[in-house]
């Protein structure tokens, strides 16, 4: 469950601006935390009003969860993490009186890059971040290499995630594809086999066996907006 210590904001994270954060209950800057206890709870299958205030706020703060539908499912719930992760919290995926706080402070992700468009990835907070013109504009829950061993091709390999500043080179435009370790949504290769991708399984840790991924509905987003393009800079740090 959600730990409710005061946990300090490290260097990786802003404090966004909060004036007209107070959305059908949403605190405005310098909410008690007594505020944010009077709020419900809510992890997925949660619904209702405050569901759609929470949904507004994470999209507001570059945490995309898709329409303030009041629905607080899959991509809600991928949205929460990512936010978590930012803030060094327990990654419980639940809406409490310490996500609140973060949602009323406006905590933000702060990628590296201050100039042009990129795609990001922090592999210590496991988040994916797409910078265009300098300025963030989307933070996703991404799953990277979980560093076990596994068989493939006869041999044995160990699940890592490439560190450093690569391009995309290719792209798969039709869908899923299948390949030897499971099947990609759309994905992306931005060096070798290492692709940015989508898939069915994105949990709060990493997973992977060196791939980037996030949910098939925001690698569906970011190909309609265009992001995964050849050429496309991605850099990838710890």
């Amino acid at each position: 469950m959600e730990n409710n210590n005061t946990h300090e904001v490290t260097r990786r994270v802003t404090l966004a601006g909060v004036a007209g954060a107070g959305l059908l209950g949403l605190a405005t800057a310098g909410a008690s935390p007594a505020h944010a206890a009077t709020r419900p709870s809510l992890r997925k299958g949660s619904t209702g009003a405050h569901v759609v205030a929470l949904q507004q706020r994470l999209n507001a703060l570059t945490y995309w969860c898709g329409t303030a539908d009041g629905n607080f499912g899959h991509l809600t719930q991928q949205a929460v993490w990512a936010l978590q992760k930012v803030a060094h919290v327990s990654r419980d995926g639940v809406v409490g009186p310490t996500t609140w706080g973060l949602l009323d402070r406006g905590v933000k992700a702060n990628p590296r890059t201050t100039s042009g468009t990129i795609i990001e990835c922090d592999i210590s907070e496991n988040v994916l971040m797409l910078v265009s013109g300098g300025r963030l504009k989307y933070t996703l829950n991404t799953s990277t290499a979980n560093g076990k061993r596994y068989y493939s091709r006869g041999s044995w390999k160990t699940a890592h995630t490439p560190r450093g500043r690569f391009s995309i080179y290719w792209r798969y435009t039709s869908g899923w594809q299948n390949g030897s370790l499971g099947r990609m949504w759309l994905p992306a290769y931005f060096k070798g086999g290492y692709a940015i991708h989508g898939s069915t399984s994105i949990p709060p840790y990493p997973a992977s066996h060196g791939c980037l991924r996030v949910s098939t509905s925001a690698m569906s987003k970011l190909y309609r907006e265009s992001w995964p393009i050849v050429g496309r800079r991605v850099y990838i740090y710890d």
